[in-house]
């Protein structure tokens, strides 16, 4: 494996990303300074931001994060980003809501307080915005001029959608048979979209091969050589969740698992905030939720393995479908620590989830968010998540996007326009 870097105008040492020290090396601990690259040189690891937060007093800290914008810029003394992030042009996400579940909870039968995280809410309508958001900021201090990714359908929008806005120029890389509201939502913002004859890994595979080639000079890639900055972007849904339950942890959080980053970047936010005082130390669990028709890192834990298998995938939950997941060891660290479980659901539940939610909570999701779903019932039925906890379980995107997935629902009836029709029809 090769450690790919990329032009820049830029020099890492007049780079400003606030807070972010140095890149470290998350299995050798190798340190480097920042810049566009993802792997280590020693050990081809992963890289990581990391911080320094020795100046920072915890009530002081709470108080410029309470003031700050509604959007994660608020917690911006946190994040691989320069002080003035908010004045520049971008799509500000963040600080969606956190719906309190009532009625869902008691069809699933939870008692000790569940709450639906909507990132639905976000600019392109998935948590995608956050992550795309801070890549960008990344690209800009490096001097890129042109925004790309390997997708499968969210990022690409929000990597579109962000490029226009900072006006840069965006080039996009997606299977080619993704969901046409996908499709049309990533192509609608002028930037390049390009279809690859392949699943996702395919594209994610040409992608870390364009990025090596002169082809790729001036390119940001934000999940390959901006990754370390990127995954930071999931952290602020950690953020939000403590900040908006009175800044404490819940006992549970059910996560989506695609590449597993998000998960990943879910427990190191906790950590955070526990390490800077903001939350109490308390224990909490992490589930992983993936769809049967994807579930590598699913079949890995349940066979009590620290190594997950490639699969390819097949289901409808086509955001997750991602067959060999960059952080699934990762993940499984995570679930076993914290005491949590990695599960997954059929394409039948999936759906079955999407419409319960909907119907409970007025929360049209995407099919992740059926797949967190349906996994926290599959959990609370398995015994595994306890129904008596404080329990978050993340919706990642809008349903309007995959709106295939729920195609059979329709009209109730058919009547003429008179009170005998409708009184016929049973709806009085």
């Amino acid at each position: 494996m090769a450690v790919h870097t990329v032009a820049s105008s830029t020099s890492a040492s007049a780079v400003d990303l606030g807070p972010a020290a140095a890149l470290s090396c998350r299995e050798c601990g190798h340190r480097v300074p920042l810049g566009p690259v993802f792997a280590c040189e020693e050990c081809f690891g992963p890289l990581e931001v990391a911080y320094d937060f020795s100046a920072y007093d915890t009530e002081t800290l709470r108080k410029r994060i309470e003031a700050g914008p509604a959007s994660i810029w608020r917690y911006a003394p946190l994040l691989p980003v320069p002080e003035d992030v908010a004045d520049k042009p971008n799509l500000n996400p963040g600080w969606t809501r956190l719906v309190k579940a009532d009625r869902l909870a008691a069809e699933l039968g939870v008692t000790g307080g569940l709450y639906v995280k909507d990132d639905s809410g976000n600019p392109t309508h998935s948590f995608k915005d956050r992550v795309v958001a801070q890549a960008l900021e990344a690209a800009r201090a490096f001097g890129f001029t042109t925004l790309s990714c390997s997708s499968t359908g969210n990022l690409a929008g929000a990597v579109g959608a962000a490029a226009a806005r900072a006006g840069l120029r965006s080039c996009v890389f997606i299977p080619h048979d993704l969901e046409q509201g996908k499709v049309v939502m990533a192509a609608v913002y002028g930037g390049d979209l390009v279809g690859i004859e392949g699943t996702y890994d395919d594209v994610n595979r040409f992608c870390s091969e364009l990025i090596g080639d002169p082809a790729g000079e001036g390119w940001g890639f934000v999940n390959v050589n901006l990754r370390p900055y990127y995954a930071e972007g999931s952290k602020t849904l950690a953020y939000e969740i403590c900040e908006q339950l009175g800044w404490r942890l819940p006992d549970q959080i059910v996560v989506p698992i695609a590449s597993g980053s998000q998960l990943t970047k879910v427990d190191k936010g906790l950590r955070e905030l526990i390490e800077l005082g903001l939350v109490e130390d308390k224990p909490y669990k992490i589930f992983g939720a993936q769809a049967e028709g994807c579930s590598p890192v699913s079949t890995a834990f349940k066979a009590g393995h620290d190594v997950v298998r490639p699969q390819k995938p097949d289901t409808i939950a086509k955001s997750l479908a991602i067959g060999n997941p960059a952080d699934g060891p990762y993940v499984l660290d995570i679930a076993r620590r914290t005491g949590g479980a990695v599960e997954d659901v059929t394409d039948e539940q999936i759906v079955d989830a999407i419409k319960l939610l909907a119907r409970t909570e007025g929360v049209f999701a995407e099919t992740a968010g059926g797949v967190t779903v349906g996994v926290t019932r599959k959990l609370i039925e398995n015994g595994q998540l306890d129904p008596s906890k404080t329990t978050v379980v993340l919706n990642t995107g809008d349903g309007l996007k995959t709106l295939d997935a729920v195609a059979g629902t329709g009209l109730t009836a058919t009547i003429r326009p008179t009170l005998d029709s409708f009184r016929e029809a049973g709806l009085a």
